[in-house]
């Protein structure tokens, strides 16, 4: 296989192109308008959304597909929908007991409507309030702390308080639009004056700046890789669904002329006049901002106004998800973006070759793109001077709640755990003992206390058995019952599989199955291990054997059989 596609490739792209303009679900307005047949009716998807695919002029498998694969859109809804969280780091406040006290205080189970319908309650994998947890969204409106239910049911009052941050580097580069620093847009105007395309990425390139979502690709690899190539399309992966993770839900908030400004060197470092925000719908406040940002950019002319009238300054949209994990992954992402379901597609082709919509797509992270204006402020160099030689930089790291000093570090990478763990974490809320602490988000793995003197990098936490992912910290104490912490993964796992692939679909519900026995695993467990992470399609079904295996030699001989 050469990673090319056919000759045809150019005809397809045009009849997708024609097909989506005719249909207007280009952006993910075919999503869009099945939320807006959603709202407001207790129905499943099979009574509305063959009806969206009808109007659209497409079969009724074009709307069922993704009406029934995103939680968002066939869970049911009351008028009152209120959204808990069941994330890791929601788990670990209460041991997962808030989700019966939010059931008993609305009357209505998760995944169901009240009987008069007013109601409704959905289960949720992170809502990014991991550092003030359990959490909850009424509508639109946070609710978290201890008492949730009783915030719920109306018996005490609601709050939710903001993101606590801070700089350890002494000269911040993700905060710098929060902690102070050049504003976005001056950097993104001078960029444009007197520099070239081909400046931006090789600053980027001597920055060593690498992708911030997990994987860790050379940013200025990917975009030399779509740079020149016509109808270039840069997305924003705000979809940052890794339980224990924040960072991109508080650049987004707080400082959404900076990733805007990213996003649009970005753009104009790979010759792109279009950008995307994809956001998850979990972050009402981040749509808000970002949009209202994006009018501004416009109205000063810094983002163009449509795709035909943009140059160097890109006509950028933002489009909201609605509700998946493995929809975060790229080539994923970019089926959500085509109006079909959140599955991971095989590669190459990649999709600097072959993207949204058939064209070159560069997909980056919220973080990733934080961090552009920085570097082509201050130089490649002073970058690629933080941090370790293999891995520069710096990342933000977020803290759990069940720390006593929760929130949002940005710290250079090779900076200890340990160091993270206890001088700026604070150790344990009321002096309690770490038993594990959850690095990386579900994919990520396990470090048991004693093992925290490891520097924060991704090559020291994969010796490790671990990965640093998106960085959140999730802690967990002697509280944590080991047994219902490894139920808690495999329900994760099996719930937000994408079911592309046998191994991944069929092996999480098996893992979950066996993990209801107490008494072991056995050596089934040892081949659906060992075919998960040779056979699945993508990292999510590769990563959970791994992220188990972490977790079982963290809790030693009281999960023994879980490491292998």
């Amino acid at each position: 296989m050469t990673g090319r596609m056919p000759e045809d490739s150019g005809p397809r792209a045009d009849a997708l192109r024609e097909l989506t303009e005719r249909h207007g679900h280009r952006g993910g307005l075919l999503p869009a308008a099945l939320e807006r047949a959603r709202t407001g009716t207790a129905e499943g998807p099979d009574a509305w959304a063959p009806r969206v695919a009808e109007a659209a002029g497409l079969p009724a498998a074009a709307g069922l597909g993704p009406a029934t694969f995103f939680a968002d859109l066939a869970a049911p809804h009351g008028e009152r929908h209120v959204r808990v969280c069941t994330a890791t780091a929601c788990f670990a406040a209460r041991g997962g007991k808030h989700t019966a006290e939010v059931e008993q205080a609305l009357g209505v189970v998760a995944g169901t409507v009240d009987e008069t319908g007013s109601t409704s309650l959905q289960a949720v994998h992170c809502l990014g309030y991991c550092y003030a947890g359990p959490a909850a969204l009424d509508g639109t409106l946070p609710r978290t702390g201890p008492d949730l239910a009783d915030q719920l049911g109306g018996r005490t009052e609601p709050r939710a308080p903001g993101i606590p941050v801070a700089d350890t580097t002494g000269a911040p580069v993700l905060l710098a639009g929060i902690a102070g620093g050049h504003p976005a847009w001056e950097v993104w105007r001078a960029a444009v004056a007197g520099l070239r395309p081909e400046d931006v990425r090789e600053e980027t390139a001597v920055s060593g700046l690498r992708g911030r979502g997990g994987a860790g690709f050379p940013v200025a690899d990917k975009w030399a890789a779509a740079a020149g190539k016509p109808d270039t399309v840069v997305v924003a992966n705000g979809d940052e669904g890794d339980p224990g993770s924040y960072a991109d839900r508080l650049l987004m908030e707080e400082d959404p002329e900076r990733v805007l400004t990213g996003l649009a060197l970005a753009c104009f470092a790979c010759g792109a006049r279009h950008g995307t925000v994809l956001v998850r719908s979990e972050y009402p406040r981040a749509v808000a901002r970002l949009s209202r940002a994006v009018e501004r950019a416009t109205e000063a002319g810094d983002l163009a106004a449509s795709v035909e009238t943009a140059g160097p300054s890109p006509f950028v949209e933002i489009v909201e998800g609605a509700g998946s994990y493995v929809a975060g992954e790229e080539t994923a992402l970019i089926a959500r973006l085509e109006g079909a379901r959140g599955c991971a597609r095989p590669r190459p082709p990649y999709p600097t070759d072959h993207g949204l919509w058939d064209t070159p797509t560069v997909v980056n992270n919220v973080e990733t793109l934080a961090a552009v204006p920085w570097i082509v402020a201050h130089g490649g160099a002073p970058y690629a001077r933080r941090g370790v030689p293999d891995e520069t930089g710096t990342k933000l790291v977020c803290l759990s709640e069940r720390f006593a000093r929760p929130g949002a570090y940005e710290v250079e990478l090779g900076t200890s755990v340990d160091e993270i763990v206890t001088r700026f974490g604070g150790g344990l809320k009321d002096g309690r003992e770490l038993v594990a602490l959850q690095i990386g988000g579900p994919l990520g793995g396990f470090l048991v206390r004693h093992a925290l003197d490891v520097p924060l990098t991704t090559a020291a936490l994969a010796a490790q058995g671990a990965a640093l992912g998106h960085a959140g910290m999730v802690a967990f104490d002697a509280e944590t019952d080991p047994y219902e912490l490894l139920r808690h993964i495999w329900d994760f796992a099996a719930d937000e599989s994408c079911g592309a692939c046998s191994p991944c679909r069929v092996g999480t519900r098996r893992g979950r199955e066996l993990a209801q026995d107490r008494r072991g695993p056995g050596e089934t467990y040892e081949r659906l291990a060992r075919l998960m992470g040779e056979a699945s399609l993508c990292a999510f079904g590769r990563r959970v054997p791994a992220a188990v295996r972490s977790l079982a030699r963290a809790y030693g001989p009281t999960l023994q059989g879980w490491d292998r």
